[in-house]
């Protein structure tokens, strides 16, 4: 029996599970968990990142740079629930509470952001400044105070 040739561009999926997840700022969102694949042309479609105590979300194959050894590097950094949003002058307005998203593609078309106590306002994906550590909206706060 001959010895298993894989070529050097190929891997298992396998090796991928528990890889840390971190954008080209340097700010760590948890681990891979699952590599999703088209069924249909066996590329992959996605990655499930596992992020804390019952955290989980899932990337769209947009979402990856590319995997280095200990690593998975993201193009862009996502956004997600429960992180912190700011005004484009830098003020708090509250925390992203829930993503709404386009069910046949998956991308998000807004979020609603929750100000701690019972209020919530849809922010459109266009008032989207900036993504990172923490959302930053192209809003000022008394725009944001006159959403719906």
């Amino acid at each position: 029996m001959t010895a298993l040739e894989i070529p050097e561009n190929l891997c298992t999926a396998d090796s991928f599970i528990g890889k840390r997840v971190v954008d080209r700022e340097g700010i760590k969102y948890g681990e891979v968990k699952h590599i999703h694949i088209n069924s249909k042309t066996l590329a992959v479609s996605g990655v499930t990142i596992h992020q804390g105590f019952h955290k989980e979300y899932y990337l769209s194959a947009e979402y990856v740079d590319h995997f280095t050894d200990e690593t998975l590097l993201l193009s862009r950094s996502p956004v997600r629930t429960n992180v912190q949003v700011i005004d484009i002058d830098g003020h708090k307005l509250g925390k992203i509470k829930r993503l709404v998203k386009n069910p046949q593609t998956n991308e998000i078309n807004s979020i609603e952001v929750s100000d701690g106590l019972l209020r919530t306002k849809i922010v459109l994906k266009s008032d989207i400044w900036g993504v990172g550590d923490k959302v930053t909206l192209n809003l000022t706060k008394e725009q944001f105070k006159n959403l719906h």
